[in-house]
């Protein structure tokens, strides 16, 4: 274990930690040499609890890089989301472990309206992932009425992932497009995010836009 926190910290890079600091993490592990560290690890469920124990970012990444995403107890998952701290910790642990989970359905619905935003975030981004694969059961039409009223004012993280779901929404689901595409226009959230050449923008109109011309060409 000591040895293998000392290879972490020799992965540490100074200009990694730079950039990631500024979108709120606080690692400077190149995440390929992570993931490289992973597969020669592979799955070992208590190193992967023993890391997460440390509280460091970093081994929390591999952690869940290791761990047995079904091993884990409903309670476990909402303790840990609830002390992930950082949002690179906290998207890894929603996508790669409680996504996995049996208890996803339960988590979904007990962090949706949490008084946490940063908890609240991860129960939208677990119903994007419902409105996607599974959307039997959700009412689309009151989540557009939550967005509408809610979004623009939402602390970011929850402000993004509830923007996801509106461009989710937009996506998959033709009868909502356009009322999802107006929510959007009138919202203008994230509109003039700066996005990179070859990447679409958040900006859910533009998003919805683009997804759905990508799928009209297969």
């Amino acid at each position: 274990m000591d040895e293998l926190l000392a290879e972490l910290a020799s992965l540490d890079d100074p200009k990694v930690r730079a950039v990631n600091e500024r979108h709120g993490d606080d690692h400077g592990v190149n995440l390929t040499k992570l993931r490289a560290v992973a597969k020669r690890l592979k799955t070992q469920q208590d190193l992967a609890i023993a890391l997460w124990a440390t509280g460091d970012s970093a081994a929390r990444l591999l952690s869940l890089l290791i761990c047995r995403p079904k091993a884990f107890e409903q309670d476990q998952l909402d303790t840990m989301l609830r002390h992930a701290a950082t949002p690179k910790v906290q998207d890894w642990l929603v996508n790669y472990v409680v996504k996995k989970n049996p208890a996803a359905e339960n988590l979904r619905v007990l962090w949706f309206s949490d008084p946490d935003p940063v908890v609240a975030s991860a129960g939208w981004a677990l119903t994007v992932d419902r409105i996607a694969k599974q959307p039997d059961g959700l009412d689309l039409p009151g989540l557009l009425n939550v967005i509408e009223s809610d979004m623009k004012d939402a602390p970011e993280r929850l402000q993004w992932a509830m923007n996801h779901c509106l461009a989710q929404i937009g996506i998959e689901h033709s009868e909502y497009r356009e009322r999802a595409v107006t929510i959007g226009e009138r919202l203008e959230v994230l509109k003039d995010y700066p996005t990179a050449p070859n990447c679409t923008s958040p900006y859910a109109p533009t998003w919805i836009a683009e997804m759905v011309r990508r799928r009209d060409m297969v």
